[in-house]
């Protein structure tokens, strides 16, 4: 995989991934990638139309819009997920973001166990801002432990339908794996990164000294989420990012 730079006003480059977003995005040089929290989940019309109305204000246009963190009730079935996909891909082809058939937008999408949202929603965007001095900043999109664009993801994920300790681990392995695969498409590693965050509801705690702190995935910590991938039979999810400039939107 290799990044494609997007023209500008948008100012940021982004690997090539599925219909449905980005495997990563980072920002050109001249920009710095921002990124925005709600304080609650906001329902998927409701979030773009917030995102738009705040790019707005921000001065900044629609391609400026370069990542989000969405969150969902339930893990979708193959066939449901693909319906969302097409109803959430449907508004960035609206705002004229695709670069011909190839969406420049990463993203995650997973779903709470405890307090799940009523309906696919927002919980965090991000977007670039113009900065002449700014460091470099890049948002890596989430990935469970199947390859994507191959297929129903049954198909081909790590360990289906085994949560035992052994297959979580080697979930885990092809996950992290993965992100420095992103990490690396991007020009960067683990060592430039800001943030990590890791989506499951199993026991990580036999592996998380070797797999994920020796790797340097928990340079700063390492956010867990108690929540499932987005579609039915995947058990681990990640994602990371560089960004200096972060706040919630009160």
């Amino acid at each position: 995989m290799s990044a494609i730079p997007i023209s500008l006003p948008g100012g940021y480059r982004f690997i090539p991934g599925v219909d449905q977003y980005s495997a990563g995005v980072a920002a050109e040089p001249g920009f710095r990638i921002e990124r925005v929290r709600f304080p609650e989940p906001l329902p998927l019309k409701q979030g773009f139309r917030r995102i738009r109305e705040f790019l707005e204000h921000a001065s900044r246009p629609l391609a400026a819009f370069c990542a989000c963190e969405l969150r969902s009730p339930a893990p979708f079935t193959e066939h449901g997920f693909v319906e969302f996909n097409n109803l959430y891909v449907g508004t960035l082809r609206e705002w004229g973001l695709f670069i011909g058939h190839l969406n420049p937008v990463a993203r995650s999408n997973v779903c709470p166990v405890l307090f799940p949202p009523s309906e696919p929603s927002f919980h965090a965007f991000s977007y670039t801002v113009p900065d002449a001095t700014a460091a470099a900043s890049f948002i890596v999109a989430g990935s469970a432990e199947a390859p994507e664009g191959k297929g129903p993801y049954r198909d081909h994920a790590v360990c289906l339908g085994d949560t035992s300790p052994p297959a979580i681990l080697q979930k885990a392995r092809w996950v992290l794996d993965e992100m420095e695969r992103r990490l690396a498409s991007l020009g960067f590693t683990w060592a430039n990164t800001t943030g990590s965050q890791l989506y499951t509801v199993h026991d990580i705690h036999p592996f998380i000294a070797d797999e994920i702190v020796k790797r340097g995935a928990a340079r700063h910590g390492l956010t867990w989420h108690y929540n499932r991938p987005p579609v039915v039979d995947l058990e681990y999810e990640m994602d990371c990012r560089s960004v200096a400039h972060e706040r919630v939107a009160i």
